[in-house]
């Protein structure tokens, strides 16, 4: 019987934009190789798109990553692409889900399931053969919507007219969905500043505030996970002009304390948002010359060399900034220490916190993209073979305090320099 609704009640039959959106993903990638080897399995074996690809197709944004949900279970997949060469690897089939790796794409296909044990954090599934169950455990309406390789959709719960209208509704009771998996209060919130044409409904943002204790369950990995997809979604300007929206976020990331600086950028940070990554976004909402970016990074697990390009970008503006501070004989310093990228950060930075804007740095931003780091004209063997200085503690005194006169000088250093220091 479900099966019976599942074909003849629920699918659209599209001739529109969307079903050639998705009949375009077959052409630009080779995910058709996918549903031809699924679909000839047997003869109820089916395969479609679901979630974010599809509803990115239906608001006209880019598709980056592609999701497809299958009846058939695990180990049946995996018989499948064995067959036919596909590589893969088992990325979560404790929950079904696998990863294709097919001519540089890579495709996460899961099967059909049912959520029978949540604990808020972790669910225990339940494989099913039905579509309409599948679609039953997923979050949001807009996120409940499949189709098969033609673009005729298969949409339960009107996810796709709830997108076109500007309405996020969880699928379910709101409250048990959060319940769930408490990173479905994030999720919310980044669909909603994503999509929404309406105000916050009272209710749902009492359920949110209600189960915002239960964010404490998250692991901490997750958390920033969502946190980065938050960000590069470019919503922060939306964020900043929602109080409520901006109070949760609060108080889920209490380090984010300058989420108000997206309200009112000027025209030069306006265009460079969206070239700028995740680590350079992050630095602007919690560096504060306070502890802040301590208290961020203590919490949440970066890799060591993001940890240390926020230290750069905070001990730099930590400090007393005079006029000096960004000139190009300072900033050349920073830039043969630290790198091209240091220096970007450090202007980039100042031009975003600016409101005016200030033409010299945007030149120089210009400047050090075609800059190459300087050589020190002075080595350990030059200093060995004309002053007759042996190897050890003090070559390596002297050496580096050669390069710290260099570097001083604008990477200028006479002979005399040079004598006068080797003499000390």
């Amino acid at each position: 019987m479900i099966k019976f609704f599942d074909k003849f009640f629920f699918r659209t039959n599209n001739l529109n934009d969307v079903s050639q959106g998705i009949k375009d993903l077959s052409v630009k990638t080779p995910v058709s190789k996918i549903f031809k080897v699924i679909n000839d399995y047997s003869d109820l074996s089916e395969v479609r798109y679901v979630g974010g690809c599809i509803r990115k197709i239906i608001k006209k944004e880019k598709v980056d990553d592609i999701d497809l949900a299958t009846n058939l279970e695990p180990k049946e997949i995996i018989s499948v692409l064995k067959k036919n060469n596909f590589n893969f690897y088992e990325t979560g089939i404790q929950h079904g889900t696998i990863t294709i790796v097919l001519d540089g794409f890579k495709f996460e296909i899961t099967t059909l399931r049912e959520d029978f044990e949540t604990d808020g954090r972790h669910a225990q599934v339940r494989f099913s053969k039905s579509w309409k169950k599948d679609a039953m455990r997923r979050d949001f309406t807009i996120n409940s919507i499949y189709s098969d390789i033609e673009g005729n959709l298969f949409d339960p719960f009107n996810g796709k007219k709830d997108l076109e209208n500007g309405l996020i509704r969880f699928v379910g009771d709101p409250e048990k969905r959060i319940q769930e998996d408490y990173l479905r209060i994030l999720r919310y919130l980044r669909f909603f500043l994503s999509y929404s044409k309406h105000n916050h409904d009272k209710k749902i943002l009492s359920i949110l505030k209600k189960n915002l204790v239960g964010i404490s369950n998250l692991s901490k990995d997750r958390l920033l996970d969502e946190l980065k997809k938050f960000i590069h979604s470019k919503l922060l300007e939306n964020l900043s002009n929602d109080k409520n929206s901006t109070d949760l976020i609060k108080s889920i990331f209490p380090q984010l304390i300058n989420i108000g600086i997206f309200k009112k950028l000027n025209s030069i940070a306006k265009s460079k948002l969206n070239e700028l990554d995740f680590i350079f976004i992050l630095s602007l909402l919690i560096i504060d010359k306070t502890d802040n970016f301590e208290f961020f990074i203590y919490k949440f697990n970066l890799s060591k060399k993001d940890q240390k390009r926020l230290k750069i970008i905070n001990d730099f503006y930590k400090s007393e900034l005079r006029d000096k501070s960004f000139s190009e004989q300072n900033l050349n310093k920073l830039f043969y220490y630290e790198g091209e990228q240091a220096v970007k950060d450090i202007i980039n930075f100042k031009l975003f916190i600016s409101k005016k804007i200030d033409n010299k740095l945007v030149s120089l931003l210009e400047t050090y993209k075609s800059k190459t780091i300087p050589i020190m004209p002075v080595s350990a063997k030059k200093l060995i073979s004309e002053f007759n200085i042996p190897e050890g503690k003090t070559l390596g005194n002297k050496l580096k305090a050669i390069e710290n006169k260099w570097v001083e000088n604008n990477f200028k250093l006479s002979d005399k320099e040079i004598s006068k220091i080797i003499g000390s």
